[in-house]
């Protein structure tokens, strides 16, 4: 009779002869046992192999979402995993192995133990594993792509609404990268891109997923992950780079990450909606000064809430991919001389069958799905295409604060200026004094470019902020816009008259032109004549209209000439 040390032994013996290497890896300490031809498969360096992180440090980073992805599945049918991956030897070369094992789970189906045979093979993967990987995985980090990861978020929630199995998703946003590629170039932005997804896989277990969900975002999910713990573990991803900077071919740049995350079993539909979700409270951590966490607390009336702005985000869509944005036009008068400086584009809708919607309807739904630098970008494209068109026209169009830090965008402002500095010295770029204050040193940057292209910038909705003095001297903009709730009633009002009185003298020493929203009366407009202010807008003088007044001057044959040559 063999006992169980002499049994040990033939196997080990066994899996030597044959070049396996089998192991026993305990999932909540990270240790790993091996027996079998341990040197001949991972080197003379195998005793480091024995803790599970640095095992998995060793796996090419190309394939280790592929050997998650076949865990994942494992962990749900409960059927043996079966992958190949790389592992990187001491001498610098890599080594293909065939993983094949089972794991083993606890009373609440959580895997706490993995067991398997590592076998060395002499050939590479399966032709169709480049196919797969091109659909599937993100080309830049290894990682899934956001095809890849909804399809096992959709799995997580579904088993997790089943079966009553706490979950996570986390949304993780790489805070002011644009910087980054504006200073050091692509390639660095590249590296921090790669950096930030190699040190989230510390956090992840082997049954957690990861993926690259946008140019700057990773999405994160934690099976068994209760609500309570998603703070800690949040919290654990923004000490990780608070901490220790990241490596780039520039050298060790600080970098740091919101995160905003949605925790589940809780009232939803589908995975693309949880990703919206907690997108949702991304960009809430964003708001809040980035570097920090932000849950989203779903409930029913939040759901329903969720529901309709997502149905409201998909006739967005469709209205874009159909031409059926358009603008409002609304003139801003001159003081002195009463006549039009120029005018400022206000988004509008046109629903299919022809009713306009205003921005206050759609907007924030546009801020709320992530969907501003999108829509920024078209109306970009519009406000140029009709300054090209009709050289005497001036134009002002609104941005969202989430352009504000958009290189993409600004690259597209340099594209469609370039060569053309009559079109650029006719477009003026409004961006609100709350959003410039969120990071005014990056939006400090953001106005210099502008202005650097020959644009005009306008700091729009001013006296919103708390603080506005102090921003009037970090940010060199060209136009100050007052709020409306201290334009109207200043003929009756002498806190607002003082208010304008003040802002007034402090543009006019800072050398910007100064406009008044809302202007409703004869009377306001009198008081802020007096005031010295440069510029009205409001409904005094006209309301928006979706008539384009420089086409109102020429006569019927020319107006169809310019339509026609619009292509509208």
């Amino acid at each position: 009779m063999i006992n169980a040390t002499d049994e040990h032994g033939l196997v080990a013996a066994a899996m030597k002869a044959a070049g396996d290497v089998g192991y026993d890896w305990d999932l909540a300490s990270g240790r790993i046992r091996w027996i079998g031809d341990v040197e001949g498969l991972l080197g003379p360096d195998h005793a480091e192999f024995g803790e599970g992180e640095r095992f998995e440090r060793r796996i090419d980073p190309d394939d280790l979402q592929g050997r998650a992805e076949c865990l994942a599945e494992h962990y749900r049918t409960r059927r043996a995993f079966d992958c190949e991956y790389r592992i990187l030897r001491h001498d610098g070369g890599f080594r293909w192995v065939h993983d094949r094992g089972v794991a083993e789970f606890d009373s609440a189906g959580k895997a706490v133990r993995l067991r398997g045979v590592l076998r060395p093979m002499d050939r590479g993967p399966r032709q169709d594993a480049g196919l797969e990987r091109l659909a599937y995985f993100d080309e830049l980090t290894g990682h899934c792509n956001r095809t890849r990861l909804r399809q096992i978020l959709g799995e997580v929630i579904e088993e997790s609404g089943r079966l009553g199995r706490p979950g996570a998703y986390l949304s993780i946003g790489i805070d002011n990268l644009c910087p980054i590629n504006e200073a050091y170039g692509c390639l660095t932005a590249d590296a921090v891109i790669v950096a930030v997804g190699r040190r989230l896989q510390r956090v992840v277990t082997p049954q957690d997923a990861i993926g690259r969900v946008g140019g700057d975002v990773y999405g994160l999910i934690l099976r068994h992950c209760p609500q309570n713990d998603v703070g800690a573990t949040a919290e654990r991803i923004l000490k990780l780079f608070r901490d220790h900077p990241v490596e780039t071919p520039d050298g060790p740049l600080h970098v740091t990450v919101s995160v905003g995350a949605l925790a589940f079993p809780c009232p939803i539909g589908t995975a693309h909606e949880a990703m919206t979700l907690a997108e949702t409270a991304l960009q809430a951590a964003k708001r809040q000064g980035r570097d920090c966490f932000s849950l989203y607390l779903c409930d029913e009336g939040q759901r329903q809430d969720q529901r309709r702005s997502i149905a409201v985000g998909e006739q967005i869509k469709q209205a874009l991919s159909e031409n059926r944005l358009a603008f409002a036009y609304q003139p801003i008068v001159d003081a002195a001389s009463g006549r039009v400086a120029f005018h400022e584009c206000l988004l509008r809708m046109r629903t299919p069958e022809g009713e306009i919607v205003s921005a206050g309807k759609f907007v924030p739904v546009i801020e709320r799905l992530g969907l501003s630098r999108i829509i920024d970008r078209r109306v970009l494209e519009l406000v140029v295409d009709e300054l090209e068109t009709h050289p005497d026209v001036r134009l002002a169009l609104n941005i969202s604060g989430f352009t504000a830090s958009d290189g993409v965008w600004l690259s597209r402002v340099e594209r469609l200026l370039a060569g053309r500095p009559d079109v650029a010295a006719r477009l003026i770029v409004e961006i609100t004094e709350t959003a410039a204050i969120q990071d005014l040193e990056e939006t400090a940057r953001f106005v210099t470019r502008l202005r650097d292209l020959g644009c005009r910038v306008a700091l729009d909705d001013f006296g919103a902020g708390f603080t506005s003095f102090r921003h009037l001297k970090g940010l060199v903009v060209d136009v100050v816009k007052i709020d409306g709730s201290f334009v109207q009633g200043i003929g009756k009002s002498m806190e607002n008259r003082l208010f304008v009185r003040t802002v007034v003298g402090l543009a006019r020493s800072f050398g910007f032109k100064t406009v008044a929203e809302c202007v409703e009366t004869a009377e306001d407009a009198a008081a802020l004549v007096e005031e010295g202010i440069d510029f009205f807008q409001g409904h005094h003088f006209a309301r928006p209209s979706l008539e384009r007044p420089w086409l109102m001057r020429l006569d019927g044959a020319e107006r169809m000439a310019a339509a026609a040559g619009r292509g509208s």
